[in-house]
């Protein structure tokens, strides 16, 4: 998680950097078999050099982008857990639980679908 490190720290708010932490922690446990990466100054995760998914932070939220075929094949989950969503990412409010059930779907989703992929983006 030491790629994370100085990312983590530019977080001025304690919370939101223990919520992210605890995010970017989840999935590196979760998936011990992906990559950790800062691109663009975001934290992402990446499998054989394929993009899997990336957070972003804000002042209300943490953003997660799947890409738009993750955002289309959970359209439905993500509405149900309350969440606001645009073509390319949704939001997880600081104050709203994180849904880890909804993440875990969505990473095996990006592995699974993407296990034959020798670019970092869809095409």
């Amino acid at each position: 998680m030491e790629v994370f490190a100085e990312y983590l720290a530019g977080i001025d708010n304690p919370d939101h950097r223990d919520r992210t932490e605890e995010v970017l922690t989840w999935i590196a446990t979760k998936f011990p078999n992906l990559e950790p990466h800062i691109k663009w100054n975001t934290p992402m995760f990446s499998d054989h050099g394929t993009y899997i998914i990336g957070f972003s932070t804000a002042k209300h939220h943490m953003s997660v982008s799947p890409e738009e075929v993750g955002m289309t094949q959970f359209a439905d989950d993500i509405a149900q857990a309350g969440y606001s969503a645009t073509k390319g990412l949704f939001r997880i409010p600081w104050n709203k639980p994180v849904n880890y059930e909804l993440l875990e779907k969505m990473i095996t989703f990006n592995i699974q679908d993407k296990a034959e992929y020798t670019t970092f983006w869809r095409k």
